[in-house]
């Protein structure tokens, strides 16, 4: 009998804890977003490495953009094309910093050099907006 009833209050004393979190208790809260995320990733192609966004698509950079600091794509050449976005709690990441642009949103640079999508390449992988002559380039993990 006393074994028992030493069983018995192993049993409730280990199911306390167990029925307090499933009963009334604080669950546990979800993790956060981890805030030092990479924006992008390395794919590699037939070309070679490329970056792509965390949906797939493929990221270029602007040959005017030099100084690291800011974005030469402003106004219309926005709409064209689509600066890689970050938060305004952003930080930078390994290789990515956060840069302002002119409007005073931030975006993604990679080695300093602002990121951005084309809306010429309409599903991931697509790399339509590489345009040698209006000096656009695919972001690549090794310039």
């Amino acid at each position: 009998m006393l074994r028992f009833h030493i069983a018995a209050a192993v049993i409730v004393l280990s199911a306390v804890p167990a029925l307090a979190n499933g009963h009334g208790g604080e669950a546990a809260p979800a993790p956060k977003p981890e805030a030092t995320t990479a924006p992008a990733k390395v794919v590699l192609t037939k070309q070679g490495p490329k970056l792509v966004d965390l949906k797939g698509m493929t990221l270029y950079y602007y040959e005017r953009d030099t100084n690291g600091k800011s974005s030469n794509c402003n106004g219309k050449c926005a709409e064209s094309w689509v600066p890689l976005t970050a938060t305004t709690d952003a930080k930078a990441v390994g290789d990515f910093t956060v840069i302002s642009r002119n409007d005073g949103s931030k975006m993604w640079a990679y080695r300093y050099r602002p990121l951005y999508t084309s809306p010429a390449d309409r599903a991931p992988g697509d790399a339509n907006g590489n345009a040698t002559t209006l000096q656009w380039r695919i972001a690549r993990p090794e310039e």
